[in-house]
């Protein structure tokens, strides 16, 4: 590589950092940690292909002064848990918001697959979930008691195997990204295929009112989640393949990074939904209409807010904030 385009595709991210180190409070230690790791290659880089360069002393005095930078700010605050979900966590979203929306795409695209096949095959919802559940699901239809398989285990006995299992299959969908973005949407579009036909399944019953309200209840917190998870491991696939001006193994590490930390912020969401399955769910029949609708427009709320609005939020706070201090 010569001097001259190694300088070029590297400015913008060095005079990112030079903002950085005037401002040191408005980035994380976490990422100014990454900056020193960079830079620290970026020099090792210069001066084995590019000994005599002035640029090696430019590089050098940008390197000692980030140094500095990450030792003043290695003491962690005492407010840390309390910036990572008012702060850092919504910035990390904000910047992840287009692999969300491709994960949501992906989701209502094999949802209407799932449901359109569905109709015109009545036998595709058994091949897509299993002969027992829709027997079972057929033997409650005729008892009366339609969405009995959510009162078919006792509370606590449910509440620990389907937030386990949600869990498993969001981190599931989140390290597949590994083996590339494509292996993710896989798994979307099986999650996706499965609900549309489930739901396209009672809609054929002439129930598609009351499994919706039912499914909601937890569903409206534990299917978003779950297309979220696939956000994070798109993020993670990406920045293997896609490393830009970094190592690939640099790129991979900041990709782990992130998506950590948006399945750290899913393991609660998917712990409220498993609570409201295995607690709340299997008392449908008996709950006030009004109070089924509250619990469903409270749980999508949070998700848009927290996820995507609240995100936007603090994302122009903090420039407005970065900006005055330059």
């Amino acid at each position: 590589m010569k001097e001259i385009t190694f300088i070029n595709r590297n400015k913008d991210r060095w005079k990112s950092f030079e903002k950085n180190i005037k401002s040191p409070t408005s980035i994380n230690p976490d990422d100014l940690a990454d900056q020193f790791i960079q830079l620290t290659d970026d020099l090792s880089y210069a001066k084995t292909f590019f000994p005599k360069s002035p640029t090696i002393s430019y590089l050098n005095s940008l390197t000692i002064q980030t140094h500095q930078q990450v030792y003043k700010n290695k003491k962690e605050k005492s407010n840390r848990f309390s910036s990572f979900w008012k702060k850092e966590l919504p910035l990390e979203l904000y910047h992840a918001r287009k692999y969300f929306y491709i994960s949501i795409i992906i989701f209502l695209i094999s949802f209407a697959l799932g449901a359109v096949s569905a109709i015109h095959d009545d036998g595709f919802i058994r091949l897509v979930t299993s002969d027992e559940y829709v027997n079972t699901t057929l033997d409650n239809i005729e008892k009366g008691d339609p969405m009995g398989i959510y009162n078919s285990a006792g509370e606590f006995e449910m509440f620990f195997r389907i937030t386990f299992n949600n869990i498993k299959v969001s981190f599931i969908a989140f390290i597949f990204g590994i083996l590339t973005p494509i292996a993710v949407g896989f798994i979307l579009f099986y999650n996706g295929v499965m609900l549309g036909s489930f739901q396209t399944f009672f809609y054929l019953k002439n129930l598609f009112a009351i499994s919706t309200l039912t499914i909601y209840i937890h569903g409206a917190l534990e299917i978003p989640a779950i297309v979220l998870a696939g956000g994070a491991g798109i993020i993670l696939g990406n920045s293997y393949l896609f490393p830009g001006t970094y190592p690939r193994m640099v790129s991979l590490q900041k990709g782990v990074k992130r998506g950590l930390k948006i399945m750290l912020a899913l393991v609660p969401v998917f712990i409220v939904a498993g609570f409201l399955e295995s607690f709340v769910t299997r008392h449908y029949e008996t709950m006030p209409t009004i109070l089924n609708l509250a619990i469903i427009l409270c749980s999508l709320s949070f998700i848009v807010w927290y996820f995507f609005i609240y995100p936007i939020v603090v994302y122009k706070k903090h420039n407005i904030i970065t900006d005055s201090k330059e």
